[in-house]
């Protein structure tokens, strides 16, 4: 019973919720009416003839005549915060306009290339582009929380003074359902860090992609060498992780004829059955033919941190000659390479 007073409980919140999430328009308003609009002091300060007042002027309105929103024209979302997605960058905002630093002239050159990059692909326009200026066309920046669509335009400024590098973005126009409206400071500080944050998080996208690609060439490129174990015995060593090396084999040894009949993760063994393929597969890897006979054999796979060791046994679990060992080796360092062939790092 408890249970489903919870499970009902959950469901409404859930509920209630999404409705809110749905409607632009609550998320922007604040949730009670707005009759304290209409609120007006009708009856004067009265003070008793024997009474002392005191009065506290840290309370005191100022005097002056004050404009600014009110009722339902009132922004009630956070400020929109600019992210730290570039490391060592640091952020400045001064007239509502946003200033990013970064660490050197190589990261600014960066950015500013992707900035022309991004734009071409999402079909940006530049009223201006030059070496140290950018000034676009609109920019469709609707979102889920906006009741209208919106657009702005934007003046991104490159700058490198007195070794520092960064670049400066502007709101400089700003359209609501197609209609001009006139700038404010949270309209500029929220749009301006908006396309920062755009710009931040495309950056990091490239870096982090390129991280993924400088990986896998390394991945790709795993180098394999004879060596011993703690016993004197030889054995193969590959310079990648346990992992990588594992799933590597698995892909590969079917491919030079060993057929696997079983393996083991945990303990690091495949068992296989070795048939000599035909002439081509050599050829088609360019590589000398494996000296085994055809039979059983369980590759042994040992974690050694950052390196892999590889032995091989035949049925009768005894270690294969050094001889052999050794010829599987340029096999194995040839195959590691996935750009050949069809092997794959999967």
């Amino acid at each position: 019973m408890k249970f489903s007073h919870q499970l009902v409980v959950s469901t409404l919140a859930v509920l209630v919720l999404s409705a809110c999430a749905g409607d632009p328009e609550k998320r922007r308003q604040a949730k009670d009416d707005f009759a304290y609009l209409d609120t007006t002091l009708d009856q004067p300060w009265v003070t008793p003839a024997d009474a002392q007042p005191q009065f506290y002027p840290q309370y005191n309105i100022p005097k002056g005549n004050y404009t600014g929103k009110t009722g339902p024209n009132v922004d009630i979302r956070p400020p929109q915060q600019v992210l730290e997605l570039i490391p060592g960058a640091r952020v400045e905002k001064v007239n509502n306009d946003v200033t990013m630093w970064l660490i050197s002239q190589d990261e600014l050159n960066k950015v500013w290339d992707l900035i022309h990059t991004v734009s071409n692909q999402k079909g940006i326009k530049f009223r201006t582009d030059t070496a140290t200026t950018i000034e676009t066309d609109w920019v469709n920046l609707s979102a889920e929380d906006e009741s209208f669509p919106i657009a702005g335009r934007y003046l991104i400024n490159r700058l490198e003074t007195l070794g520092r590098y960064g670049f400066k973005v502007s709101l400089i126009e700003f359209r609501e359902n197609d209609k001009d409206v006139k700038l404010d400071s949270d309209i500029k500080d929220r749009y301006s860090s908006n396309m920062v944050n755009y710009i931040t998080n495309q950056y990091d996208k490239q870096v982090t992609e390129e991280a993924r690609i400088r990986a896998l060439e390394l991945v790709n490129k795993v180098p394999v060498t004879m060596g011993s174990d703690r016993s004197g015995l030889p054995v193969i060593i590959a310079r990648a992780p346990y992992d990588l090396v594992w799933g590597k084999l698995d892909t590969i040894l079917p491919q030079i004829g060993f057929a696997v009949d079983d393996k083991n993760r945990s303990q690091g063994t495949i068992e296989t059955k070795y048939s000599a393929p035909d002439n081509e597969v050599w050829q088609k890897f360019d590589m000398e033919p494996l000296t085994l006979k055809s039979r059983k054999y369980t590759f042994l796979v040992g974690d050694l941190d950052n390196r892999t060791s590889i032995n091989v046994t035949d049925a009768d679990g005894k270690p294969i000659s050094q001889d052999e060992l050794q010829s599987l080796s340029p096999v194995l360092q040839e195959l590691f390479d996935s750009s050949k062939g069809s092997i794959s790092s999967n």
